[in-house]
């Protein structure tokens, strides 16, 4: 088929695949639909989300109640430019999140996602600190092996080393210090000794920081409570937030806890902070907010920030995205929050999670590649070992999380590999976390996949 100028057109009838995969590599298995914790593809393939997705289904798929507020408000108004007006349902969604988070995180600012938030939160950081006059204080401080979104804010700020790289020209200056990985301290501590500390040797190598740098121009410090898919659920020692907290005080630096994958119940409590006794200045959250079912995210704001940017920027935040408040997506998290509470949602995610570490520990005495086990709620992870006696980790190039996902997918769950535990390179870790609404039914078969999937994967290392 040719045009006047000899060139060839497409025959429209010709196959062609428009999609811009995240991975040209990869076939990926198309999903028709869900119901509860499982997915089914276009053949009919059932498989368990052990990962909630990237940890976002929370609720589990197929929740007519979500889907009929969304259509509801869909028929009602879909868009409201948050610029000019606003919705009776963002309204009641902010005051039940405004509700759920401790005091005084009370005012609550929706975005899309959760690089959005986080965006947002660092955007707000360097405001109130200008607004205040203290215009030199521009810079952030965020932790290596931590992810926080993928625009170049939140790469910057974020620790993942392989996001990273691509893009160090383009990234924004940022300091960082590394996590409270305990298990594996990178500054080499003792772990009980360095509890007995008066100060935690990670908290003192970042204050260390602060006053190399110098207080007065830097804004904020940025961590995710527990890690997540950088380390595979590693928490911190109980007095870790409360230390950071104290220096941000007595530096005059905000404090932002980033709850996107923590928060709305994932480890058992509505916001992961609540279990280590240190409220930030702003909390951002996502994934869960929505149970998945729309793109919501958004940022919990202190009374205090917010007073200041009324008292000394004129109330006004300079920033916005189009989608900010969105009437549909926020109906899905309302209609969501609420089916946490009726549900009694939480409640669940502990007795799951308690009974998911007790089976894991079950596979740990029968499977040498499982290392530590770790985590709290339905955010479980552990080390994934070549020769856990011997403490080896798999080398890099060996792909071994991806392998052990593709075995468990090839049986019918799905889990989050994560490679790069220890410095952005070395260690594997899999990630366990299956929506909050799992029974103990399915948290066996869950347990009974995963021994199947290391079993297989463990004789693979023997060829």
């Amino acid at each position: 088929m040719e045009i006047l100028d000899g060139t060839k057109r497409k025959d429209p009838l010709q196959k062609h695949d428009p999609i811009f995969h995240r991975d040209f590599s990869k076939k990926y298995p198309v999903i028709d639909y869900g119901k509860g914790v499982y997915l089914f593809d276009t053949d009919s393939k059932k498989y368990l989300d052990a990962s909630s997705g990237a940890v976002a289904a929370n609720l589990g798929h197929g929740i007519e109640a979500i889907a009929d507020a969304m259509a509801e408000q869909a028929k009602k108004a879909a868009f409201v430019h948050t610029l000019r007006f606003e919705t009776q349902v963002q309204y009641e969604l902010a005051r039940e999140i405004s509700d759920m988070a401790p005091d005084p995180l009370r005012y609550v600012y929706f975005t899309s996602g959760g690089s959005e938030a986080n965006e947002s939160a660092l955007k707000l950081a360097r405001q109130y600190h200008r607004d205040r006059g203290n215009k030199e204080k521009y810079l952030n401080i965020g932790r290596w092996q931590s992810y926080h979104g993928n625009t170049m804010g939140s790469l910057s700020v974020g620790g993942d080393v392989k996001r990273r790289q691509p893009y160090t020209p383009s990234l924004i200056k940022t300091d960082h210090v590394y996590s409270p990985y305990c298990h594996r301290c990178p500054y080499h501590q003792n772990e009980e000794h360095c509890g007995r500390s008066e100060q935690l040797h990670c908290v003192g190598e970042l204050e260390r920081l602060i006053i190399e740098t110098g207080p007065e121009f830097i804004s904020s410090f940025i961590c995710e409570p527990i890690v997540g898919s950088q380390q595979g659920a590693v928490v911190p020692p109980e007095d870790y937030l409360k230390q950071v907290r104290a220096l941000c005080d007595r530096y005059d630096i905000l404090m932002i806890v980033d709850e996107v994958m923590t928060g709305f119940g994932r480890t058992g409590t509505h916001f992961a902070i609540e279990q280590f006794g240190a409220i930030p200045d702003i909390l951002t959250f996502g994934k869960g907010v929505s149970g998945g079912y729309a793109p919501l995210a958004g940022m919990i704001v202190s009374e205090h920030v917010v007073e200041s940017l009324k008292r000394n920027g004129q109330g006004k935040f300079i920033h916005g995205f189009t989608f900010s408040g969105h009437p549909v997506s926020v109906a899905a998290g309302l209609a969501a929050v609420r089916y946490y509470k009726d549900q009694r949602v939480l409640d669940n995610c502990r007795k799951q999670g308690e009974y998911l570490v007790q089976a894991l520990q079950v596979l740990q005495a029968r499977h040498r590649s499982i290392g530590q086990i770790r985590g709290r709620g339905l955010l479980v992870g552990f080390e994934l070992m070549k020769d856990r006696d011997q403490d080896v980790f798999y080398p890099p190039e060996y792909g071994a999380s991806e392998l052990l996902n593709q075995q468990a997918m090839k049986l019918g769950a799905i889990f989050y590999p994560g490679a790069g535990t220890i410095d952005g390179k070395q260690g594997d870790h899999l990630l366990i976390g299956p929506p909050l609404t799992i029974t103990s039914d399915e948290m066996n078969e869950v347990i009974h996949i995963l021994d199947l999937a290391l079993t297989e994967f463990e004789q693979l290392d023997q060829v």
